[in-house]
């Protein structure tokens, strides 16, 4: 058995001890970590490096290829929203490259995304072997849990969040300029105004020249020409909205930014249970401590819902709370799992490590 003079990442009673060469640090492979040269550590990274991005490729090439799927999943929320506050259901391409660029934009955002396990597991390859096994434990346990988070914050955003600030955004500008007094008056004699049939839905078997007004879509549609093989109707339609002073029409890159960016916050927000857990496992924070601060907790949360919203305060409020949960859920984690009950007596642990085969075999 080695001294208790182990030298350790985490907190611990014991006082110092001299260093120990590299070989004798409990937990590390020299045959990895401890004879590598400078010169080895940086082929290693390069290879590292360079496996990630070849790993990556394929998967940027299915999300270009699929990239017209994901932008009218992404953009279908804002279309939906739109429609239900009598605007026009289609999104603005100004520039010719427009469309493309955040197809383009989009399928490297996925790649990322669907390719950081990859890219971490390349990462983790290339530290683990100067970390402690106590330490590695810990990060088999906050990898995956940051990644569920991840991905819960993902969700979070587009089936809570991203309708609330549309439909607050959306009825908010069409009620600034309110309804405009329109003047009627008698018609002239002889004038018959024409009637267009309202349907909740397109006629089956539509011919040359129908027009209809389709009231689930709120457009009016036109057929101008039918294929005579197949009988195909070609439609062409026109947007209905209500009488506004301010017709909202959201052009297609800045939307995909918008939706973009406050997800990379959301994501970062929901690492909150990670950051506090992590924190009180090397000692920082204390469980106990922490929770008579829960007044400053929830005013942090406030002010990051604020923050990392557009400021509405329904918004607001869906995204404080789940902070603050998340807050709680690291505090719990923490009291239930203590760093002695994850990773074991510190001391046993480091004894345990550094028995080598030599020791083992004298025995």
């Amino acid at each position: 058995m080695t001294d208790a003079t182990s030298p350790s990442r985490f907190p611990s009673n014991q006082p110092p001890g001299p260093p120990r060469p590299s070989s004798q640090i409990p937990g590390r492979d020299d045959q990895e970590w401890g004879i590598m040269s400078l010169g080895d550590h940086l082929e290693d990274l390069r290879k590292r490096v360079m496996w990630a991005l070849v790993g990556v490729i394929p998967i940027f090439v299915v999300a270009f290829a699929s990239g017209r799927f994901l932008l009218n999943t992404l953009i279908t929320p804002a279309r939906n929203k739109l429609l239900a506050g009598g605007h026009g259901s289609s999104l603005l391409a100004t520039g010719p490259f427009e469309t493309f660029g955040t197809v383009v934009h989009l399928a490297v955002v996925v790649t990322i995304l669907l390719g950081s396990p990859w890219i971490l597991y390349h990462l983790w390859k290339f530290v683990s072997p100067g970390l402690y096994k106590h330490e590695r434990r810990v990060v088999y346990i906050l990898i995956p849990f940051s990644g569920i988070l991840t991905v819960l914050s993902m969700l979070f955003l587009y089936f809570v969040i991203l309708p609330v600030i549309l439909t607050f955004f959306i009825t908010y500008g069409s009620k600034v300029s309110g309804q405009p007094n329109t003047p009627t008056a008698p018609l002239p004699a002889g004038i018959v105004l024409p009637t267009v049939p309202i349907l909740q839905a397109d006629p089956e078997s539509p011919t040359l020249g129908m027009t209809w007004i389709n009231e689930s879509l709120m457009q009016q549609r036109i057929v101008i020409a039918v294929d005579p093989e197949t009988q195909s109707p070609t439609i062409r339609t026109i947007h209905l909205t209500t009488d506004q002073g301010i017709i909202q029409q959201y052009r297609v890159s800045e939307y995909i930014k918008t939706v973009l960016n406050m997800g990379l916050a959301f994501g970062i927000a929901f690492q909150t249970p990670v950051v506090i857990v992590m924190l009180g496992w090397v000692g920082i924070l204390d469980p106990r401590a922490m929770g008579k601060y829960r007044r400053y907790a929830i005013a942090i949360c406030a002010i990051l819902g604020a923050f990392l919203t557009p400021a509405d305060p329904l918004s607001m409020v869906l995204l404080a709370g789940p902070l603050y949960g998340l807050y709680e859920l690291g505090l719990m984690i923490l009291r239930v799992f203590p760093i002695s009950r994850v990773i074991g007596d510190l001391r046993e642990q480091q004894d345990l490590d550094a028995i080598t085969p030599d020791d083992d075999h004298s025995k």
